[in-house]
C-alpha cells in the first residue's frame, strides 16, 4: 500500500484549500479515500503507483502542498476512515511529508520507506533495500515534479486542452491541430509550448516512477503483484511535433517565453 499525507504550504497566511483538494482528488483514485488528517492536511491510502504518481503531480502543481509518501504494510482490514488507519506505512507517511517540508527539498516531495516494524531498532537488509528503492523513486519524481512546478500558466493552458482533446479523439493524429483551433493559436504555438513545457518528458518518464514505486513496494513487503506494473501512458501524448512547426517562426504565446 502506499499512504500519501498532503499538507498545504503556507497555510497560516492563506485561505484553506483543503475541500478542493479532496474533490480534485475524489477523481484521480479508483479506490483510494482522502480526508482531512488534522489542519491543512489530508490523508489517504492509494493501491496503485500509477495513481500515487498522478496524486501527487497533481498537488506539485499549484505549489501549495507538500508531499509525502509512506511505503510498505498497513494494518487490515482498513478502516473505514484512513484517519484511523495504522502500520508501517502511515508511519512512513508522516516522515516523509516533514521531509518534504525540509528547506532543501525545492520540490517538496519525499518517499519513505515503511520497512521498520515495531520492536527493530534497525533496518533488516530488506529494510535497507526498500530505503534505497524508495529514494529513487523520490528522485525520479522531483525530477518529473520540477518540469511541472516550472510550467507557465500559458504552457499549462496548451497542455490541459491538448489532453482533453486526446482524451475525446481516436489515436493522436492531428490533436495538435485540434488544439490549435481551440485556443485560437497556430499550430506553431503549441508545438513550441509543448517543448518548452517538457510535456513529452515528463509522460516519458512516468512509468519510471511508477515502476520504482512499485519495486520498492514489493521489496518493503515481500509482494510483487499485477498492480506494481507501469500503466501504458502512450495514448497521453503525442511524441510527435506538429511537422508544420518551424521554430524560426515568432511566438504568439507570448504568456510562456
Amino acid at each position: 500500500m502506499y499512504v500519501m499525507t498532503i499538507d498545504q504550504r503556507g497555510s497560516s497566511t492563506d485561505v484553506d484549500r483543503v475541500p478542493g483538494l479532496l474533490a480534485e482528488l475524489a477523481g484521480l483514485s479508483t479506490a483510494g479515500r482522502f480526508e482531512r488528517s488534522v489542519g491543512d492536511e489530508v490523508q489517504g491510502v492509494v493501491q496503485r503507483p500509477d495513481e500515487v504518481v498522478d496524486i501527487a503531480l497533481h498537488a506539485l502543481r499549484s505549489g501549495r502542498w507538500y508531499v509525502g509518501i509512506g511505503v510498505g504494510a498497513v494494518d487490515l482490514p482498513l478502516p473505514a476512515s484512513p484517519r484511523e488507519g495504522s502500520g508501517p506505512a502511515f508511519v512512513a507517511a508522516r516522515v516523509a511529508v516533514e521531509k518534504a517540508k525540509s528547506g532543501a527539498a525545492h520540490v517538496p516531495i519525499a518517499v519513505v520507506s515503511g520497512g521498520l516494524r515495531r520492536g527493530e531498532a534497525a533496518p533488516s537488509p530488506a529494510g535497507s533495500a526498500g530505503s534505497r528503492a524508495c529514494a529513487n523513486a523520490e528522485a525520479v519524481l522531483r525530477l518529473i515534479g520540477r518540469l511541472v512546478q516550472d510550467r507557465t500558466a500559458a504552457q499549462w493552458k496548451v497542455v490541459d486542452v491538448l489532453r482533453a482533446v486526446q482524451h475525446g479523439h481516436s489515436g493522436t493524429h492531428g490533436t495538435q491541430k485540434i488544439a490549435a483551433q481551440e485556443l485560437g493559436i497556430t499550430e506553431q504555438s503549441v508545438s513550441r509550448a509543448l517543448l518548452r513545457s517538457g510535456w513529452q518528458e515528463e509522460w516519458a518518464a512516468r512509468p519510471a516512477a511508477e515502476m520504482l514505486l512499485a519495486f520498492a513496494h514489493g521489496v518493503i513487503t515481500g509482494n510483487d503483484d499485477a498492480r506494481g506494473q507501469p500503466t501504458d501512458r502512450s495514448a497521453d501524448l503525442d511524441p510527435t511535433p506538429s511537422r508544420h512547426a518551424d521554430p524560426r517562426t515568432p511566438d504568439s504565446m507570448e504568456g510562456d517565453r
